[in-house]
């Protein structure tokens, strides 16, 4: 039998597959780790930004027109809120939990639904639309919590297949 040496083309390639992946690796951390940075500090602004607002809400004669604002910048705290909690659980499991991301998805959908309807050119039928969009959301997360229910489930116990 012959003996892969250390210097045969299949080592070599497997170490520059090794050293690419490491470089990859690295990249993609450095990517994730910037991305956490810049949404945490735009959480901080947005935080800052509407305790600021809270005085122009009292300052204003009509309240609707800060009201607007100041709902739009809390679901927005909202939604960079769920976007830090998606990137921390990839960085902990190391991969993307499609849980985290619909809840994301849900607070986007409200959210922009919510401007929509402050803007008051919103029609019946677009409510619907809206409603039905956030709706079927909402019912593909709840089927995604049951179907891991059931995965978990399903799977054999130890104990019982050593007795």
């Amino acid at each position: 039998m012959k003996k892969d040496l250390p210097c045969s083309p299949s080592s070599q390639l497997e170490a520059l597959q090794n050293v690419v992946l490491c470089v990859y690796k690295g990249i993609i951390k450095l990517a994730f780790n910037l991305a956490i940075i810049i949404l945490i500090v735009s959480l901080g602004i947005g935080i800052f930004k509407t305790v600021k607002d809270l005085t122009f809400v009292f300052s204003e004669p009509t309240v609707r027109a800060s009201f607007k604002d100041l709902v739009t910048n809390v679901l927005s705290l909202i939604v960079v809120l769920e976007l830090i909690r998606a990137f921390v659980d990839y960085f902990e499991h190391e991969a993307v939990s499609m849980e985290i991301l619909i809840e994301a998805l849900i607070a986007f959908l409200i959210r922009e639904f919510m401007i929509h309807l402050f803007e008051g050119k919103v029609t019946g039928f677009e409510v619907f639309w809206w409603a039905f969009a956030i709706v079927l959301v909402v019912v593909s997360r709840f089927i995604l919590i049951i179907y891991k229910g059931i995965k978990i489930f399903k799977k054999p116990r130890i104990s019982s297949l050593q007795e």
